[in-house]
């Protein structure tokens, strides 16, 4: 396992790492608009491994197992625009506040993570100014874009989560996650519930707060627009056809959560 210069800021991003954000469908007609903060699992040259054996960087604690694929196929069905952040959460997570300790995390559940242990300030700056900061203004320039054009926008923030945590087992296949918005997560919660076999968690695995969560509070609650988390269980995502049987079923809830939001005109008719 290498650290390399994993202090070096100036080398966090060379000419040779891909941009940070990822886009899907710019120019989706449909008023929800894709987050996904935990898509990709790279780590800058720069940085090395973090020191950390590759049995680790493909486990959870690096990235959110299989939501990649369903992003994608989710944005294709609903003609959505996607933005999509592909730098591992150990690097930073960019959906904590900046300085929070789970940001740059020195454990990540049991695993401790070497290479962000005693990081100088500069070199935590860096990571936000290179990788956290492109990712949130791309999401919040599109949002201005769409609001001055006059554009329906629903924020939908796509994660997924471990079957096991911690030893406890967790039952769902999906969860709503959100905080103040009263509009879309229960039109959320009736259709995913009204679907044969599904265990749905209301704020489960995890709710939103402003302390932990950051695409949600920021780009969602102080737009007021209105906005849902959703968490997928991985082991029903981690393979392609799992990920489009679950694109396919979102993408049919979404159209109906549509025409109900039209018909309560929360969207324009």
């Amino acid at each position: 396992m290498k650290l390399d210069s994993a202090g070096d800021t100036s080398l966090l991003l060379g000419r040779q790492e891909v941009p940070p954000v990822l886009e899907e469908n710019a120019a989706g007609r449909s008023p929800f608009l894709l987050t996904c903060d935990h898509y990709g699992r790279r780590i800058p040259r720069a940085l090395g491994d973090l020191g950390l054996p590759e049995s680790e960087l493909t486990r959870h604690i690096a990235w959110d197992i299989g939501i990649a694929g369903v992003a994608e196929a989710l944005s294709k069905r609903l003609d959505a625009h996607l933005i999509a952040q592909r730098y591992s959460r150990l690097v930073i997570d960019c959906n904590r506040p900046p300085g929070a300790p789970s940001s740059i995390p020195h454990v990540s559940e049991a695993t401790m993570i070497p290479g962000n242990q005693d990081l100088a300030a500069d070199a935590a700056e860096a990571r936000r100014r290179q990788i956290f900061d492109p990712y949130h203004r791309r999401i919040e320039d599109a949002i201005d874009t769409r609001l001055r054009k006059g554009v329906p926008t629903v924020l939908v923030a796509l994660h997924s989560f471990t079957p096991v945590y911690k030893g406890s087992a967790r039952p769902w296949h999906i969860g709503t996650l959100y905080h103040r918005d009263t509009r879309l997560p229960p039109l959320l919660l009736k259709l995913l519930r009204a679907e044969s076999g599904l265990v749905v968690g209301d704020n489960e695995p995890y709710a939103v707060s402003d302390a932990t969560d950051y695409t949600i509070p920021v780009h969602g609650e102080a737009r007021g627009l209105m906005n849902s988390g959703i968490e997928i269980r991985q082991d029903l995502i981690s393979e392609p056809a799992g990920q489009r049987q679950w694109a396919g079923r979102l993408a049919r809830i979404f159209v109906g959560i549509e025409v109900t939001m039209r018909e309560q005109r929360l969207l324009p008719a």
